[in-house]
């Protein structure tokens, strides 16, 4: 698979697909990080003297209404304001206006198109990879460089498809990913703890199934944690978890199998019946198992860190992750939003950007898009 510096760019029209994909309230972007962190590449880019055209999506687009709600022309903004320099914006993603105006741009420039899930509605054309509208894409540029981690678990048109057409390379921060991920994979320095926390299990058993034959100790908090407890016929109430059988069915044989290395919740933060954090002395307990480890891996945050009532857990193990001194790699996703949003965002090994990506990859050593980036 070619690195972006295995190629001659030099004066070269380039399609990059960026991960975009940022959180809005308001009308304002709350977290920047992915944009901050796409700034390198674009620079080399801008080195060579490129034309520059940007792909990216911005959340789910199921309706017209969705197409008004998820537009790029707010991360247009923001990105000319960090790479101090104009970025043109259009409200297309596709066709004629897209082109022309693609083909009329000069060296140096650099050009966002709109939403690439807005050719999502009325059919799913980017999602299920349409080769017609990638090589649309295609035909913007010479060289197509894909530096979107968060987005390499999906092969979309503007992801995937598009290899089949150009000279292709992974960018400065996908190479950065996978060269950080890698110790997650191979040669892992023991102890090796990981802390998995969030909502859904069904989302992570696969990553969770993955990692146990790794891991010296596997530490569990929020929605997985309960849903733990509940398989071991803990009264959890109407607590966050799991109700589906096979699951429940598949964690008790995890557990069985792996006795002593999952270590569960001992005090709860509870209101109204419901867990919502994990209690001090949990933290107490985890904190014996980070302190005595050489890496710790950490996926999801220890209950709902977004209420100020219960974000005590989350924080608290950031700073006990802080104070152990020991190689800690952040997940992406909410677990990075929540290191930044308590002030961690600089006090560890290495931030992912993906999410999704992040765990697949570890899981499954390949994502989806990047098989394409090999043909």
């Amino acid at each position: 698979m070619n690195k972006i510096n295995d190629l001659d760019l030099k004066d070269k029209k380039v399609v990059i697909r960026l991960d975009y994909n940022v959180p809005i309230h308001d009308g304002k972007i709350t977290d920047n990080s992915k944009i901050v962190k796409s700034i390198p590449t674009l620079k080399y880019l801008l080195n060579n003297n490129c034309r520059i055209t940007i792909l990216s999506h911005l959340g789910r687009v199921k309706s017209e209404e969705d197409k008004l709600k998820n537009s790029l022309n707010l991360i247009a903004k923001e990105l000319a304001n960090l790479i101090e320099k104009p970025v043109k914006f259009i409200d297309a993603c596709y066709g004629k206006k897209v082109s022309d105006l693609v083909n009329e741009s000069t060296n140096g420039e650099i050009i966002l198109l709109e939403n690439t899930r807005h050719m999502d509605y009325p059919e799913k054309l980017e999602s299920k990879n349409d080769l017609d509208l990638a090589k649309f894409w295609a035909s913007l540029g010479d060289i197509y460089i894909n530096d979107a981690f968060g987005s390499l678990h999906r092969a979309h048109s503007s992801t995937a498809g598009i290899a089949k057409y150009l000279p292709h390379a992974i960018g400065l921060l996908v190479e950065n990913e996978l060269s950080n991920l890698n110790i997650l994979i191979e040669n892992t320095p023991h102890p090796f703890t990981v802390f998995m926390g969030g909502a859904k299990v069904d989302d992570k058993i696969k990553i969770i199934s993955s990692l146990l034959p790794k891991c010296d100790a596997l530490l569990l908090g929020g929605g997985i944690a309960n849903s733990f407890l509940k398989a071991k016929k803990a009264n959890i109430g109407s607590s966050l978890a799991t109700d589906d059988p096979k699951i429940l069915e598949e964690l008790n044989q995890l557990m069985e199998k792996y006795k002593g290395k999952i270590i569960l919740p001992i005090d709860f933060v509870i209101d109204d019946g419901i867990i919502y954090d994990i209690g001090s002395k949990t933290i107490d307990l985890y904190k014996k198992y980070i302190k005595a480890s050489k890496l710790i891996f950490m996926n999801g945050t220890c209950g709902k860190f977004e209420d100020e009532r219960f974000k005590e857990g989350t924080e608290n193990l950031f700073a006990v992750l802080k104070e152990s001194k020991n190689d800690v790699i952040i997940g992406g996703g909410d677990t990075a939003a929540a290191a930044k949003q308590f002030g961690y965002e600089n006090d560890f090994f290495f931030i992912s950007s993906g999410g999704g990506a992040t765990l697949e990859y570890i899981a499954s050593k390949e994502l989806e898009a990047l098989k394409w980036m090999e043909k």
